[in-house]
């Protein structure tokens, strides 16, 4: 039941068992006049209608009115109304003082007051000690608990109430059916559903909406379909609970189809009608059906409202078009913490990471507290940019505002920690965790695995499993991935079965992607083709791919053709698989080769894709491209690398000139080599940060075996430990070693 419905049926009982008392005096009776003419104009306006209400309380508590039983429910009904608990108390303080005679009206109301005003432990306490109940105090208690989140205890008592032989009435329906569905307990709402028909009990077009949204929380849209078919005469909040419950359950299609015919028989939409319209635009990627939405909602303007305005937010992010978003997300008078947070996740998800972190910055200027999904999403920009220093004022504002224990929060501190570089710090936030789930378990592995610690990945693997937490498909593709950049040949195997024989889980072709990755790795490229060649599905993009970089590796030249030639079916505008075609070619010295597909990509308009490597000093990212001159420090930078190079050449370095895959002199390739992002940055950590602090450089593309040999040689030199994360992996430098022990 919702609030207006339960002032109704109070209203209904108060006027039926209404019984005004004579006066005492003419002055008593003008007082208490003027008292109830208060409570009628409300104080939950301003100004003078507040300051009746409050003299209105003074006079009773003063014992300047007669209070009776009339008088008594008109206030608490007010407090109810305007969720004012304190005013509430008063009120019922007032009567437990004079020793008024409670009637079980006013002791229904004074249950619904207090479940109104948010105190369920009032609320409980005046039914516990009610000597008779009726279904309305029933009705009052179960509804408080809906209401107000406890949906476990509301079933419980109406549970009781059914023991006690108290027949529910349409009241009581909507609560319990709303219970269920926000417990998803289907086979309950079933059986009041079935209570309803067998017992004949009057079912209204609100029972029905509810059941409607009931049904569509338990994934059952074809029963919550049947009830509004059913429904002779729907309202508009019946059209949205259906909208709602197809967009609730990824049936866009059917979502806009409902939407099309709401507008064809003219019903009036609301925020919720136009929110869940928007949301299965998103859910279809649909651009084009979103922005003609859109235009509905400006016609009947509804773009101001907060509501809508969020889920115009995420459609357009979720629709690559950040622009668009952020003009909706600036036209919002009052956007609210949802708001921010979609606005913020939005450039997360599209790259603008940068962009995420300038908007969180601008959260306390707007009055607006981050909860623990705002934390979420700026840790996952934090963990992209590899921005450490910044993360880490964010962990501390976690942890001042009270949502480190938030297992949200807590995933994403995991996830940042790892990505940047800090996996022992992962670990110490994951080990604290109070409650863990599957995303913390998997997050902790994939943070082992792109550490290249196949044995740490593996035994928190089974930590997991011994917690009793079910592992899913990402977490597999967590394992294997530790396997293959670990070189767990048979570990991985045995895994890869384990998916199907003991967790009923089909491989994916992004297992099998892995799979191919692990054999490629360990030289098993034949028995890589034949795994790939058995695919009960078709291979993906990530399959070939996984086998064109095994054959780069080994220099498989023909069957990286292969490979490369079903990937550019697939995808042919990827860069990358040019680019390691092209690399193969060159590593051959097959120049003609190298040049044809140079040429492909050029008629194609296939761009390859710059290096460039970010480093965070003094809490501000740095970017530095392939032979970049135009950093502030860059004369500084190339003398530092100068230094650096005869250094490592006097400790037996030799430059690996192979890496540079053109047709030059060694002599230009030495220099190409020696100005590559990733030792611009590192040069650059080096002349900026204190002696022996640890650096950490993230790459957009894969650590060449040229830069990977003298970052080895630079760490035992300046005798720093030094992070690198590319595309697929960390590399630790210390003491010239690295943690990957050169398999990669």
């Amino acid at each position: 039941m919702n609030c207006s419905q339960l002032d109704c049926l109070t209203l209904r009982i108060l006027s039926h068992h209404k019984c005004l008392r004579e006066m005492h005096t003419a002055s008593f009776a003008l007082a208490n006049h003027q008292a109830k003419r208060n409570t009628e104009l409300g104080f939950s306006a301003s100004g003078t209608k507040k300051k009746q209400w409050q003299e209105a309380l003074d006079m009773l508590e003063q014992g300047s009115i007669h209070a009776d039983s009339d008088l008594y429910a008109r206030l608490l009904l007010e407090c109810a109304k305007a969720r004012t608990l304190e005013e509430g108390k008063r009120v019922h303080n007032h009567i437990a003082r004079t020793g008024f005679p409670v009637d079980i009206l006013t002791e229904n109301i004074l249950v619904n007051m207090y479940a109104k005003c948010g105190s369920l432990e009032n609320s409980r306490q005046v039914f516990d000690k009610m000597p008779k109940r009726d279904v309305a105090s029933w009705t009052a208690i179960i509804t408080g608990y809906a209401q107000n989140g406890q949906s476990k205890e509301a079933l419980n008592l109406f549970s009781q109430m059914q023991r006690a032989g108290i027949k529910p009435n349409r009241f009581t329906v909507p609560s319990v059916l709303r219970a269920c569905g926000n417990l998803m307990a289907l086979e309950q709402g079933k059986q009041v559903h079935a209570h309803v028909i067998t017992t004949g009990a009057i079912v209204d077009v609100v029972s029905n909406n509810v059941l409607i949204d009931m049904y569509s929380k338990c994934k059952q849209i074809g029963d919550a379909y049947k009830v509004f078919d059913k429904i002779s005469e729907r309202d508009v909040i019946s059209w949205n609970a259906m909208l709602a419950g197809y967009s609730q359950n990824g049936l866009a299609e059917a979502a806009m189809e409902l939407f099309r015919q709401m507008r064809v028989e003219c019903v009036e939409l609301n925020q919720f009608g136009f929110s869940s319209a928007i949301k299965a635009c998103a859910t279809m990627a649909g651009l084009e059906e979103g922005r003609q939405v859109h235009c509905h909602i400006v016609k009947t303007e509804f773009d101001s409202d907060v509501f809508v305005g969020s889920s115009l937010v995420d459609m357009y992010a979720k629709c690559a078009k950040q622009e668009y978003a952020r003009q909706v997300f600036d036209r919002i008078p009052e956007p609210n913490v949802v708001t921010w947070t979609t606005m913020i996740a939005g450039y997360v998800q599209s790259n603008g990471c940068e962009e995420a972190l300038k908007l969180y910055c601008q959260l306390p200027f707007h009055g607006i507290k981050p909860d623990e999904f705002v934390f979420s999403s700026i840790l996952s920009a934090c963990a992209s940019l590899s921005a450490l220093e910044q993360g880490m004022q964010i962990h501390a504002h976690i942890v001042k505002t009270g949502f480190e224990s938030q297992k949200c929060a807590g995933n994403s501190l995991i996830e940042m920690y790892s990505k940047s570089g800090c996996l022992k710090d992962a670990r110490r936030i994951h080990d604290l965790m109070p409650a863990k789930d599957v995303v913390s378990w998997t997050a902790m592995v994939a943070g082992y695995a792109q550490y290249g610690d196949g044995s740490g990945a593996l035994q928190v693997f089974e930590q997991m499993q011994q917690a009793g937490v079910k592992p899913n498909n990402i977490t597999f593709v967590c394992v294997l991935s530790a396997c293959s950049h670990a070189g767990l040949v048979d570990e991985g195997r045995h895994y890869f079965d384990a998916m199907f024989c003991d967790h009923g889980i089909m491989p994916t072709s992004e297992h099998y992607a892995c799979m191919v990755d692990l054999l490629g790795r360990a030289g098993r490229i034949k028995e890589a083709e034949e795994l790939i060649n058995k695919m009960p599905v078709e291979p993906s993009a990530f399959v070939w791919g996984a086998l064109l970089g095994a054959c780069r590796v080994h220099g498989d030249m023909e069957l990286g053709k292969r490979a490369a030639e079903n990937l550019l079916k697939l995808e042919p505008q990827c860069a990358g698989t040019h680019v390691l075609l092209s690399n193969i070619y060159a590593a051959a010295g097959r120049w003609d080769d190298v040049a044809r597909v140079r040429k492909l990509m050029k008629d194609r308009g296939v761009k390859k894709e710059t290096g460039v490597s970010w480093i965070e000093v003094r809490n501000t990212v740095h970017a530095f491209a392939v032979g970049d001159s135009l950093h502030p420090e860059s004369e500084r930078i190339h003398a530092m690398l100068e230094t650096l190079t005869q250094q490592m050449k006097d400790a037996g370095y030799s430059p690996d000139t192979n890496c540079v895959l053109r047709d030059v002199e060694e002599e230009q390739k030495e220099r190409i080599l020696q100005h590559h992002s990733e030792k611009l940055a590192l040069a650059f950590g080096l002349i900026t940060s204190p002696p022996g602090a640890t650096i950490r450089i993230k790459k957009n593309l894969r650590v060449c075996d040229d830069c990977h040999s003298s970052i080895k040689f630079i760490s035992k030199i300046v005798g720093r430990e030094i992070i690198v994360r590319d595309t697929h992996r960390f590399h630790v430098f210390s003491g010239g070693l690295c943690s990957c022990k050169n398999y990669w």
